[in-house]
């Protein structure tokens, strides 16, 4: 005679006093020991911990040193020597003996005048029209992404055919210039011959390359502004140029001073455009008087057209350290201007 067993009795005798839904007990899993041992010991765990952001940073660190630090390095060592590019094995330690020739050289100074020329020209009204700018994408308009899209076109476009294009236009006699001059009665310009109008029309090209990049910047540093401070301004009649002025060009101090200091460093390296922009083919020397030549041409051509390698890595050095000193003067504006806005608020 078979008797049935309620639902809730288990099949141990025992009744299940769990009520429906509810699941079945859980079978007793490894203590906390047993995982601590699989898991290894403490001290390896810890180690394991403090390790991982080093191995994860190490492909950068590693990359640098192979393509970044050694080259720097073995360049400072070719400055220190005589050395012909055609003539390996035959180099001769001269100590600062190129350092000294540089000093003393008269296209260097003239590439080095023609180099900080550039950048100013070439700096200060980028990073002013960058600012105008994005403080007018800023505002509420119609279409404002479409306009910030196309602020960027400019620095996505080929340097080479921006240059090429630029050639065209400040061209002696075919160039756009040089037309509308010819239609109001004025003789054209040779741009390429003239001390100032070479760099004015190689400033030019710069300009118009990055001040959209540069704008761009400086609309993601004022989206970051807190939008109270210019309602407050408004409340009390504030204008929106009175509100650049006073709200948000001291909120980007910082930025200013990083884009200054990119700007600078791309202008003291400023070579594509100088190149393309001579109108004798294959020319590094600037033009015919070496009036827009730039230290980075002048290395190009101590280098590589005169084979004076040691030389070359002399005049590379010395834009490295100029380099160095303009970064530590933006690092110490960026800190005094933190500063500043620490203690105002």
């Amino acid at each position: 005679m078979t008797i049935a067993t309620p639902a809730g009795a288990a099949r141990d005798g025992h009744t299940d006093r769990s009520g429906p839904g509810t699941p079945p007990p859980q079978l007793p899993g490894p203590d906390r020991a047993d995982r601590a041992d699989r898991a290894g010991p403490p001290a390896l765990r810890r180690a394991a911990r403090a390790t991982v952001p080093y191995w994860l940073i190490a492909p950068f660190f590693v990359l640098f040193i192979a393509f970044g630090l050694f080259p720097m390095l073995y360049t400072a060592w070719i400055s220190l020597t005589d050395r012909d590019m055609l003539r390996p094995g035959a180099e001769k330690f001269i100590g600062l003996r190129n350092y000294i020739d540089l000093l003393s050289d008269d296209f260097f100074w003239n590439a080095a005048g023609n180099t900080f020329l550039l950048m100013a020209m070439s700096s200060v009204p980028q990073l002013v029209l960058a600012l105008v700018l994005a403080h007018t994408l800023n505002a509420r308009l119609r279409g404002r992404t479409l306009f910030r899209m196309g602020v960027l076109l400019p620095n996505i476009t080929s340097i080479v055919a921006v240059t090429i294009v630029f050639s065209q236009i400040f061209g002696r006699q075919f160039g756009l210039i040089s037309w509308a001059l010819d239609t109001v009665g004025l003789d054209p310009i040779n741009w390429q011959a003239g001390e100032w109008t070479s760099k004015i029309a190689i400033a030019a090209m710069v300009i118009w390359r990055w001040t959209g990049y540069n704008a761009l910047i400086y609309l993601a540093a004022m989206q970051a502004i807190p939008r109270e401070h210019f309602e407050a301004a408004a409340m009390d009649g504030a204008g929106t140029w009175r509100q650049l002025w006073h709200i948000t060009l001291p909120a980007l101090r910082p930025t200013i001073a990083f884009t200054a200091l990119v700007s600078i460093i791309g202008q003291i390296q400023l070579f594509t455009e100088p190149l393309l922009f001579d109108t004798s083919p294959g020319s590094v020397s600037g033009g015919n008087s070496r009036q827009f030549q730039t230290l980075a041409l002048l290395l190009y051509e101590e280098s590589f057209r005169l084979h004076n390698f040691g030389y070359g890595s002399a005049i590379a050095w010395l834009m490295f350290l100029v380099t160095v000193v303009f970064a530590a003067g933006a690092y110490l504006v960026t800190r005094n201007s933190s500063r500043l806005t620490r203690g105002s608020r």
